[in-house]
């Protein structure tokens, strides 16, 4: 391969913060104010994973309700030049289990034990700022269902949309 063949690249660099979140605020904060308190940054910086994939903090969070906000990327691509779908499912993931946990009373944890995805179209580089959406279908004392969707903001049009089965459990101790 000559220089003229070589593929252009990109360096993609970023901080995010190694302090490690007061997840003892979930004994003594109700999800809904936990989430509150962790969009304005007051029980620490956000998790390193939202950092990573470009997501936002959460956004009109309500009891069983959230949304996030994120940019399609090209350094999300897969073999076929498409974002790679586990991008809009980790991003359904995280805005679903954002509505289980607004939930949750002091004390009380969750756990992804179901993930259902739905791809409606491709998402693509220039697809821009999608928005996902979830809230609660079902919440019992020891299991959650929610659905959410990703829908584009330019465009309007359904992206993915999925469902989720959360375990909720009491959290005795927590480990940072």
């Amino acid at each position: 391969m000559t220089t003229q063949d070589a593929p252009r690249t990109r360096t993609r660099s970023y901080s995010y913060a190694l302090e490690v979140l007061d997840t003892g605020a979930a004994l003594r904060m109700s999800g809904l104010e936990y989430m509150r308190a962790l969009a304005a940054g007051e029980i620490g910086a956000p998790p390193s994973m939202i950092t990573t994939l470009g997501f936002s903090n959460p956004l009109d969070l309500e009891d069983g309700k959230a949304a996030f906000e994120a940019d399609a990327a090209d350094f999300l691509l897969n073999p076929m030049g498409a974002v790679h779908g586990g991008f809009a499912a980790t991003l359904l993931d995280t805005v679903m289990g954002a509505a289980v946990h607004t939930s949750l009373a002091p004390g009380l944890g969750f756990t992804t034990s179901d993930l259902s995805v739905k791809y409606t179209r491709a998402i693509l580089p220039g697809t821009g700022r999608l928005r996902a959406e979830a809230t609660i279908v079902h919440r019992g004392r020891q299991m959650a269902t929610a659905q959410g969707t990703v829908i584009g903001l330019a465009d309007g049009k359904l992206y993915a949309h999925g469902s989720t089965t959360c375990l909720i459990f009491p959290l005795t101790s927590v480990k940072g």
